[in-house]
């Protein structure tokens, strides 16, 4: 009978975190700006971006951190937008974003064996990204590809922007805890359960800090 509370309990956490995720769907920002990319860098910065958010990494968050990683990062990079739809009007976009994610790095690994990865997600993106290292209550979702243990050593940094998991308590598993940082804006009701929706999409105050703590993971 315990167990059965237990479960249940679980469940309306991850409930609890896609309402809020439903509630703020469409919070991008303006403008995007082009990616760049090239075969075998030393990092590449994989991002997965919020929902319905503009730009080719992500207006709000993956086009200013990859701007700001080029000035922080001291060996080459590269950047890459997971290919997934970022919609939650379909049911699979997380389950798309964690294969494409999870195929898109296992794949650069067999081409460039000594190439690392900056994991980036920003509110639906940040769900993708927790999916692909495991965390317990979106792979509990079912349909999601994580990447294999024996890759865990390519994943140089995880920087995740108003994260809905961490609002329901839950955090990476502890094989990436000390290489994961997380940033959360006051207010922000998706990872912080405040009040003003506005939070959501103001994260320009992150992009050093994270950048900086990046290029210490590297």
């Amino acid at each position: 009978m315990a167990n059965r509370k237990v479960i249940h309990f679980e469940k309306w956490r991850v409930v609890q975190a896609f309402i809020v995720l439903l509630l703020v769907a469409g919070f991008g920002t303006t403008t995007g700006s082009s990616a760049w990319a090239s075969p075998c860098t030393a990092v590449e910065v994989v991002v997965a971006r919020g929902t319905n958010e503009p730009g080719y990494l992500g207006s709000g968050v993956g086009d200013p951190l990859y701007a700001t990683l080029q000035q922080t990062l001291p060996v080459s990079s590269s950047a890459y937008r997971v290919n997934y739809p970022a919609d939650l009007l379909d049911p699979t976009s997380i389950s798309r974003g964690t294969q494409d994610m999870t195929a898109h790095i296992m794949w650069q690994s067999s081409i460039c064996p000594d190439q690392r990865f900056i994991l980036v997600g920003y509110s639906q993106g940040a769900v993708v990204t927790h999916g692909v290292l495991g965390t317990g209550i979106v792979t509990a979702l079912g349909g999601m590809h994580t990447l294999p243990f024996d890759m865990e050593w390519r994943v140089a940094a995880v920087l995740l922007f108003g994260d809905p998991v961490r609002l329901v308590g839950w955090n990476v598993p502890d094989l990436y805890g000390w290489r994961t940082a997380n940033y959360c804006t006051g207010g922000d009701p998706v990872c912080g359960a405040g009040f003003d929706f506005g939070a959501h999409g103001n994260y320009g105050w992150a992009m050093w800090p994270a950048a900086e703590f990046a290029a210490s993971r590297v």
